[in-house]
């Protein structure tokens, strides 16, 4: 089964740490990111801050395309920062993986995920 592991905190609070205490975080990535690697195909995505999104909000009448304003609008410090897509045998192991990048700076959702198609990549 697929699950994402998704990725939730303050936006700017990785970069005021300590550089020993930033290596610290991003060995779990790298750590997590290696044992993705030899179990096969999985997908990992840092989502840029949330001052460079933008949201498309329902239009006000049927004739009128969606309004788009500058970014999300929500009453909380914490925001989606990223995530993991892989496919584990249960959530018993979707979760023994999300503990390798487990830190007091983020939340982790371990939750199941349908693929519904298309592809990324990097190349060109």
């Amino acid at each position: 089964m697929m699950y994402a592991i998704n990725i939730y905190g303050e936006a700017g609070v990785f970069e005021q740490l300590p550089q020993d205490r930033q290596a610290e975080v991003l060995a779990g990535h790298t750590a997590l990111q290696t044992r993705l690697a030899e179990r096969g195909a999985f997908v990992s995505v840092k989502l840029m801050p949330p001052s460079t999104a933008v949201t498309l909000t329902p239009a006000p009448a049927s004739d009128q395309p969606p309004l788009v304003v500058d970014g999300p609008f929500a009453e909380t410090k914490e925001s989606f920062l990223g995530f993991y897509a892989a496919a584990f045998r249960d959530l018993d192991e979707a979760l023994e993986h999300a503990r390798m990048i487990s830190s007091p700076i983020a939340r982790l959702e371990v939750r199941p995920i349908a693929w519904a198609g298309g592809a990324i990549s990097t190349d060109g």
